[in-house]
């Protein structure tokens, strides 16, 4: 089983945004620790990839280690750290992942 991650700003924004329905957005993200292969890839920086879950109108962007979810089977995938940065609303998606991209190239993990 892969571990979730969901950093504390994102959470925040989240109980702020979806009040009752956070409860249920946070178990969607959670269901990546069954299902580690789940999203679609929107983008690469080197061995880290940046995929995105849809829930409704928004997107909510995690990273992991792109060659793990790549070439490992669901159940090899134990040790998969999955961590999830940002979330945007279709029309922002695009300057999401920008941003997303740019802490990786500068900043690294601890950006987020």
């Amino acid at each position: 089983m892969a571990k979730v991650i969901i950093t504390s700003g994102l959470e925040e924004r989240i109980n702020k945004i979806f009040k009752k329905e956070a409860v249920e957005i946070l178990s969607l993200l959670l269901t990546l620790e069954e299902n580690p292969k789940k999203g679609k890839e929107v983008g690469v920086i080197g061995a880290v990839v940046i995929k995105e879950i849809k829930y409704k109108k928004f997107r909510f962007y995690f990273i992991t280690d792109g060659f793990k979810v790549k070439y490992l089977s669901s159940e090899e995938l134990k040790d998969l750290l999955i961590k999830f940065v940002r979330m945007s609303e279709k029309k922002d998606q695009h300057k999401a992942i920008n941003e997303i991209k740019f802490v990786l190239r500068n900043l690294c993990n601890e950006g987020f």
